[in-house]
Parts: structure tokens; sequence; C-alpha cells
């Protein structure tokens, strides 16, 4: 499920853009400030961010400078044309104006999240491992094995750690979008279940544990 992050202070906008976002079958957050966004975005990363300008604390402008690699449409009242241009070379992907129609909001998510799949949709791999971390398809020695999301999700960051060990603080922080089920307390289960599957692919351990630490692949 595509996760996408409301950083709005009107409730009553929110409240709106996220119901019919969620009806769409998009996973959505919130964030009702531009420090409260950054400090979200500080250990995950969601798939769209919609974004308003005029936020209390740090400004849209400056969450739109300030973020990078995630696509961001910016939703405002202001309409000066100039504006709209300079935020675009700045880096947002599109630019809606409020009051805006819902099928047009709902149309240019789609569309910039078709763009982003095509951009990130890569195979990324360690030893006999390899994920596609757009489809989450995952081969051992050539054997597709099934993975839930939260898996998927977890082997993801450590193939991308090269064999580096990685705390489990780390580990959540690095999660939190793509499986929020995933907590300090069940991160051991989902670990364990993910070593079982990998070893039931090749019959060899690929996940160990560095006591005191996190996990790296071997």
């Amino acid at each position: 499920m595509q996760k996408i992050l409301i950083v709005d202070d009107d409730p009553e906008i929110g409240n709106m853009t996220e119901t019919v976002l969620k009806s769409e079958g998009y996973e959505v957050f919130r964030a009702y400030s531009g420090t409260e966004a950054l400090m979200l975005l500080n250990g995950a990363k969601p798939d769209l961010i919609l974004l308003d300008l005029m936020l209390p604390g740090v400004s849209g402008e400056d969450v739109l400078k300030r973020t990078k690699g995630i696509p961001i449409i910016v939703v405002s009242a202001k309409t000066d044309v100039d504006r709209k241009v300079e935020l675009l070379l700045d880096g947002a992907v599109d630019y809606i104006t409020k009051p805006f129609e819902l099928k047009e909001l709902i149309a240019r998510v789609k569309v910039a999240l078709r763009t982003k799949r095509s951009d990130e949709s890569e195979i990324i791999g360690y030893g006999d491992i390899e994920e596609d971390t757009y489809s989450k398809t995952v081969t051992v020695s050539g054997r597709e094995i099934r993975l839930t999301r939260t898996e998927a999700a977890l082997l993801k960051v450590l193939i991308k750690s090269g064999g580096k060990t990685v705390s489990r603080s780390a580990i959540l922080d690095a999660v939190f979008f793509d499986t929020p089920d995933c907590t300090e307390d069940s991160l051991k289960i989902h670990i364990s279940n993910l070593r079982k599957k990998l070893r039931e692919a090749d019959g060899m351990n690929h996940i160990e544990s560095v006591w005191g630490i996190g996990y790296k692949l071997v």
C-alpha cells in the first residue's frame, strides 16, 4: 500500500483529503506543521507528500527545500504564476491551487506516483538474494519466495546495508512508513520469520544476530 503524507494545518481540508485518499486505497499520515513534517521525515519516507505552504513553524517552502528523494505536490491558496514556477523549479512535481476538486487531486496524485514507480523500481541484491524494491518480489538462489510486507521491508534494509550490521533502532526508523506494524517488541519475531523463509529456500542461514546491536546479512 502506497503511503501519502498530508502536511496541512487546516483540519477540514486535511480530513477531507485524507478521507478521499483512503477511499482510493492509500495509507495516509498527517502533519500539522512544517516542524512536525520534518520530524516525521527524519525517520520515515512516504511515497508522496501533499504540502501546504502557509504552515506554523517551518514554512512549506523550507520543507520543500529540505526534502529530497520524495515527490511533493504543493497544495496552496497562493495563485501567483511566478511563485508556482519557482516552487516547481525548487523540486515540487506539481502544484494544485486551493480550493481544488477532489477528482483533480486524485488524478494528479496517481500521475505523480506512477512516475515515481518507474523511477524507483530496481533490483537490489546481496549474495544469492535479490529483491525488486517496488513489487517486493524476492528470489533466493533463483527460487522465488513469498514474504509479508513487513519481511520485505526488513530485507530491503538489510540488503542495502551491504552486509554491515544495522541497529534495531535504525531498522525500525527505516521501515516506519512501509510497515508501521513493526515495533520494537515485534521486530525479533519478524526477523525470525524472515530468516526461516530465506533458509528454507536454499538451506543457508542468511541473517545473523549481532548481540546487543541488531542484525546483518551474511
